[in-house]
């Protein structure tokens, strides 16, 4: 029997795990979000410790740290969103409500040596498969992708 399937590309992606939570725009929302995360992975049987929670763990966080210190709107939350799919993909959402459409630039190679920021980025690019933004009505998504 012959059967025809389409190339993956064109196959929908079928998410089976969804988590949504929102935060007020606070350093620790920022810290509570990471514990949910990881948290929220243990149940869906990524271990809490693993090499993969661990990674999720440091995306969340610079990501969710980026939405309070550069999204932060006062009243307005941030919301992460962690889906996992049939095929093992972890997408990690942070969106915040920030008004301004500029949308952050692809992280410089290295920032100076004395500088104290501009490294989340990198990390969140070096430790995740693919990663980007998306522009919103109001405000943008910042997600990054990975196979635990």
């Amino acid at each position: 029997m012959h059967t025809e399937t389409q190339p993956p590309e064109a196959q929908p992606t079928i998410t089976v795990r969804v988590f949504r939570q929102r935060f007020s725009p606070t350093r620790k929302a920022a810290r509570l979000a990471r514990l949910l995360a990881v948290h929220q992975l243990d149940e869906w049987g990524i271990s809490y410790g693993s090499d993969s929670s661990d990674i999720a763990a440091l995306i969340v966080a610079e990501l969710a740290a980026n939405a309070v210190t550069h999204g932060r709107v006062p009243g307005r939350d941030f919301e992460l969103r962690l889906a996992l799919d049939a095929g093992g993909l972890l997408r990690i959402e942070v969106t915040d409500t920030c008004t301004e459409r500029r949308l952050p630039a692809p992280p410089p190679l290295a920032p100076p040596a004395e500088s104290e920021a501009g490294r989340g980025l990198l990390l969140v690019a070096a430790l995740a498969e693919t990663w980007g933004v998306s522009g919103r009505e109001v405000g943008k998504t910042v997600w990054a992708t990975l196979r635990p």
